[in-house]
């Protein structure tokens, strides 16, 4: 089969690297790709939000099945696009891309259907935003709406800070439009755990529990990012609170979207908090997500396009996946400065010295076989192990290997699935 994978990521990366094990294909492309992913796939030059372009393509290409793995092509619809011309697609339509698109939405659909989650308020005018942070306790959570590249969430400890968040993302646009209305969320305490889960819109099986450490520096401190590494699986997700998990949150969800008019079939993301009073929904990814995918992909035994066209299909009850049974942490290296601003063009050394890790490239580009910076995440180093403390060590042993001018990375990936019981 020829295969085009729609992104240009280190989660794409992740997917690109896992597809070309498969028997079953034949060729692979990515638009637009980066540095890493054009060693193992043809890497066309079309912008992931080209919905016509990338639909001329896959025609062109002779494309067999095509995997939309960011959010914004989602949420604009590019899988309906795909659909419509006749060219299989793995991905939710947009419609159910808005599970994502509109923490409005998600957090309204929580509500409806009972599934648990933190008390919040919705607002679309800064007035009356305002006047919801003077009668609240703190730290309060303030969200803008729509996507914001996961950088859109701002933990506030006191109205001052509150205030700064909704003038920043509702007056200011920090975000664009995607700040047009805000979600002011309680601030609920305990470890997050990230569960991936492959849907059909009737079968969901849940893929192994993974841990991320958001925000930019050591101890969780600094700005939020889009991640800056993970590991998996998690110590404190237990085979208890998964059954939980999928009475109360998984199987409502499916079911809620159905209800909806809104099937969702792909990869559906559910951002846990385990609270002293159980587990709650914090939000949904209509994808898989990033660095999460770059741990998870890496233990899957299972063919990943053999579970891609049968949740396409609808028959994802016949597929079992198996994993592999070591644990796998991913560090990124990122470029100094992000996630606000920091330079590109910067030469890569060491990958070729890399021997017990996969380092997969997030913004990257290639050029005269040297590899440049070219994003604010650069690379995902990725290394597994019997245990988490191994794959930690083999992971940082391959970080200390290479080099970019002001590269930046956390020291402390992984360490707090040793701190929680």
């Amino acid at each position: 089969m020829n295969i085009l994978v729609v992104g240009s990521g280190g989660r794409e990366h992740a997917i690109v690297w896992k597809l070309a094990q498969s028997p079953k294909v034949k060729k692979i492309y990515c638009a637009p790709g980066n540095g890493g992913i054009s060693d193992i796939a043809e890497c066309l030059p079309i912008n992931a939000l080209d919905i016509e372009g990338m639909v001329n393509a896959a025609k062109e290409k002779k494309i067999d099945l095509v995997i939309v793995a960011p959010d914004d092509p989602l949420a604009k619809g590019m899988v309906n696009a795909m659909t419509d011309a006749g060219i299989r697609a793995f991905g939710p339509t947009k419609e159910a891309a808005l599970i994502e698109a509109s923490k409005a939405f998600s957090k309204e659909l929580m509500r409806k259907y009972g599934i648990p989650t933190a008390e919040y308020g919705l607002f679309d005018d800064s007035r009356e935003a305002f006047q919801y942070l003077k009668s609240h306790k703190y730290p309060l959570v303030v969200k803008a709406d729509g996507l914001a590249l996961g950088k859109g969430v701002l933990i506030c400890q006191n109205q001052q800070e509150a205030e700064a968040a909704v003038i920043s993302i509702m007056e200011e646009k920090k975000f664009g439009d995607s700040g047009n209305k805000i979600v002011i969320e309680e601030f609920i305490t305990g470890p997050e755990v990230s569960i991936l889960a492959f849907t059909d819109g009737k079968t969901i099986i849940p893929m192994v529990s993974s841990q991320d450490h958001k925000r930019a520096l050591d101890g969780d401190k600094g700005l939020n990012t889009g991640g800056m590494g993970t590991f998996s699986p998690s110590r404190v997700y237990t085979p208890e609170i998964a059954e939980l998990c999928m009475q109360k949150i998984f199987l409502p969800t499916i079911q809620a979207m159905n209800n909806e008019g809104r099937p969702f079939k792909g990869v559906l993301y559910f951002g846990l908090m385990l609270t002293e009073s159980g587990p709650v929904l914090l939000e949904y990814n209509a994808r898989f997500g990033d660095p999460e995918t770059q741990v998870i992909l890496p233990r899957l035994k299972t063919d990943l396009l053999e579970i891609f066209e049968a949740v396409i299909d609808e028959e994802l009850e016949k597929v079992q996946l198996a994993w592999n049974d070591n644990a796998c942490v991913c560090v990124v290296m990122a470029s100094g400065g992000y996630p606000e601003r920091y330079s590109k063009g910067h030469v890569i050394e060491g990958l070729d010295t890399i021997s017990d890790a996969i380092v997969f490239h997030a913004g990257t580009k290639k050029e005269n076989g040297c590899y440049y910076t070219n994003g604010g995440r650069v690379l995902g180093v990725t290394a597994m192990a019997e245990t988490i403390e191994k794959a930690r060590e083999r992971a940082y042993h391959a970080v200390s290997c290479i080099h970019f001018q002001d590269a930046h990375f956390r020291r402390d990936i992984g360490i707090k699935s040793f701190d929680q019981p």
